[in-house]
């Protein structure tokens, strides 16, 4: 009872945080130890389960215990392979190989530890597996919520659609990861076009302030409130040293092709990063309407990670993903997870850091 009580309070911070603000990273680390109380209790139940049922569970957990590790790292390998072949060696492309082939080294530390009696190695393999098992515990944090995330309502009303740049073909061609995020965040425009209604003037009006009681009555007169203006539409992407035009200007140029009125979009040209992308896209949008809520459109991998960076930069606005190929899927979302894991360093670190005292401590104890 105690696992499920304490799970109950996890799951309330969740509900508390995802309502204050949907794009903190303490949600996943909420819902991840929620999920892990969970199940700590459902364990501890299985005793007072029927005898067939709590030895039926106790094998299949044995089972994922013992042979998942190894079905994980070779579907990582396998999956590592194919993204070589389709995308190239560049180092981003290896993470899923390199990920999969670690695991098969520390299980084969650990067998020859066990093998050898080796203090060392096992003090080696027990520092190894403290240090996975909290990076591991953070990485489901991040898939699990990051998937939940991407499914939760965004908002019905934005002044602004942002969709984030990716590299581009042959220095000026949109490749099809970015014109997945651009056929997105045409979607989301034309959605709260629709919404805001077909006349809405195109630039704001400014009326000159009424007099309050122009017949001298006693009564105010009521102002006629300004309609909606229309949403705009910003491409963010700066020019690389392998590109022959800003990315923000091939994308517009993509969607004024076909068929999107240019007269609705704005290019942000200057951003190298995804948080440079987010902070010179508020400065348009802050510039055109103050204080104006958005839509910001990427890649369904990287919608969690650039939440977390629209709230670092302050840009009013959620996040909405576009589709990726699965196999395309392992290696960015470790990618994704490396970066979250270094943003937030000041806390990670030092416990790494301290798993790594533990593992020198128990080492020194055992000579």
């Amino acid at each position: 009872m105690f696992a499920f009580a304490v799970a109950a309070v996890f799951l309330l911070l969740f509900g508390a945080g995802v309502l204050r603000d949907r794009r903190r990273f303490r949600n996943a680390v909420y819902l991840g130890l929620a999920t892990t109380f969970l199940g700590v209790g459902l364990l501890a139940a299985i005793e007072d389960a029927p005898p067939g049922i709590a030895g039926t569970a106790l094998i299949l957990l044995l089972l994922v215990v013992a042979l998942g590790p190894v079905a994980l790292a070779a579907l990582l390998c396998a999956n590592g392979v194919k993204m070589i072949r389709k995308e190239g060696r560049r180092p981003a492309n290896l993470l899923a190989l390199l990920a999969g082939l670690g695991m098969f080294g520390v299980m084969a530390l650990a067998a020859v530890a066990v093998v050898t009696h080796s203090r060392l190695l096992g003090a080696a393999v027990l520092t190894l597996l403290l240090l996975l098992g909290y990076v591991s515990f953070l990485f489901l944090c991040f898939v699990g919520y990051a998937a939940l995330y991407r499914r939760m309502p965004v908002r019905r009303e934005a002044d602004y659609v942002v969709v984030l740049g990716a590299g581009l073909l042959g220095g000026r061609r949109v490749p099809p990861l970015l014109a997945s995020r651009l056929e997105r965040g045409r979607q989301a425009y034309e959605g709260l076009a629709e919404r805001r209604g077909p006349d809405a003037p195109a630039t704001a009006a400014v009326p000159a302030a009424p007099d309050p009681d122009p017949q001298g009555l006693g009564v105010a007169k009521a102002r006629t409130p300004l309609p909606p203006l229309p949403p705009l539409l910003v491409t963010s992407g700066g020019q690389g040293p392998d590109e022959e035009v800003p990315e923000s200007h091939a994308m517009a140029d993509y969607l004024v092709d076909r068929g999107f009125p240019a007269d609705r979009i704005l290019r942000e040209d200057r951003s190298r990063t995804t948080e440079e992308n987010l902070r010179f896209s508020k400065v348009l949008m802050d510039a055109e309407r103050p204080g104006a809520e958005c839509v910001i459109v990427t890649n369904d991998f990287h919608a969690f990670r650039a939440a977390l960076l629209a709230r670092r930069t302050g840009v009013n606005g959620q996040v909405v993903g576009s589709p990726t190929a699965a196999y395309y899927w392992p290696s960015a979302t470790i990618r994704e997870f490396a970066a979250v894991f270094l943003t937030y360093r000041r806390v990670n670190l030092p416990i790494c850091g301290a798993l790594l005292l533990l593992g020198a401590l128990v080492f020194v104890a055992a000579l």
